[in-house]
């Protein structure tokens, strides 16, 4: 017969239930040892400096428990506003942001002076080793400049549209991400790309973290943001915690998957496709949504497997 504990307290029944999650956890910390996890960090996150503090601690946690993490992070609500602020006003096409010059400028001071030197910053105060890599320093991610196929109103053809100094990846330098991750540093990718000509291009963060992910055979790629995952409806409470890229490819096509996400959802095929095991869409908002997405059983939002 087991012999009762005499004075269960709310301070012992915490412990205990910290003592459970570590044991379910501990299976997880083994099987993810030494592999490769992508981190999309983006929404409005960004703008949560509390938040994002703890979502670059959860990282710091993967690191010190033997995985190899990437951080690839937007900025979109910075952008706007520092946009708002010199007078300019943000135009989006199927997802990507039109980009002038003056709007390119912005984003990359935004994007390299601001956030990316602060993720470091903060991983680097945690004793962890941070690495930028970025437009202005070491460059990791290439591209071409993107045209958008828009679909013309009331069956009329489609049109192609240019969206200024956008690009779309063509290639990332996976053996500089490998080299880092095998020193043990957390690199910390900017999306500010680099084209053929030494050109810079602003690409969409989710479409980098799909390509890193592609190009390093990463385990997981996990896109945080500000949303739980993808509805199978537009009923709130239709959100999917496990779907297939069949699946995703009807929701798009009947337009349940639109605007914002559906970046997200073809950077998870990208991954997927070139050979990532699963995709996870979260919301970093849920303290702590990275590791219990990642060492829990039940996850907190949408895996997504081909």
């Amino acid at each position: 017969m087991p012999v009762p504990i005499v004075s269960e307290t709310p301070a012992m029944q915490d412990a205990i239930n910290k003592a459970a999650a570590l044991v379910e956890a501990h299976k997880y910390i083994r099987q993810f040892e030494g592999k490769t996890i992508v981190v999309k960090v983006g929404g409005s996150i960004m703008d949560e400096p509390e938040t994002l503090a703890s979502l670059v601690q959860d990282v710091c946690f993967m690191d010190a428990v033997g995985m190899r993490p990437i951080i690839v992070h937007g900025g979109g609500k910075g952008i706007t506003e520092a946009m708002k602020k010199a007078g300019l006003e943000a135009q989006f096409v199927q997802g990507r942001r039109y980009t002038d010059e003056r709007t390119l400028a912005i984003a990359e001071h935004v994007l390299v002076n601001d956030i990316n030197k602060d993720i470091v910053k903060q991983i680097n105060a945690l004793e962890h080793k941070g690495m930028g890599l970025h437009s202005l320093a070491s460059c990791v991610v290439f591209a071409k400049k993107m045209f958008l196929d828009v679909p013309g109103e009331n069956g009329s053809p489609s049109r192609r549209v240019d969206v200024g100094f956008v690009g779309e990846c063509e290639r990332i330098n996976a053996e500089l991400l490998k080299a880092l991750v095998e020193a043990e540093y957390i690199p910390v990718i900017a999306p500010i790309a680099r084209d053929a000509s030494g050109s810079k291009l602003n690409v969409n963060a989710d479409s980098v973290a799909g390509f890193v992910a592609a190009a390093l055979k990463a385990e997981k790629l996990i896109l945080v943001s500000d949303t739980h995952g993808i509805r199978t409806s537009a009923d709130a409470s239709s959100l999917a915690t496990h779907v297939t890229k069949a699946q995703i490819e009807e929701l798009v096509r009947t337009g349940i998957i639109s605007a914002g996400m559906l970046p997200k959802v073809e950077a998870a095929i990208i991954a997927l496709e070139s050979g990532v095991n699963k995709v996870h869409i979260i919301d970093g908002r849920i303290p702590h949504s990275l590791l219990l997405e990642v060492y829990t059983a039940s996850g907190v939002g949408t895996e997504i497997v081909l």
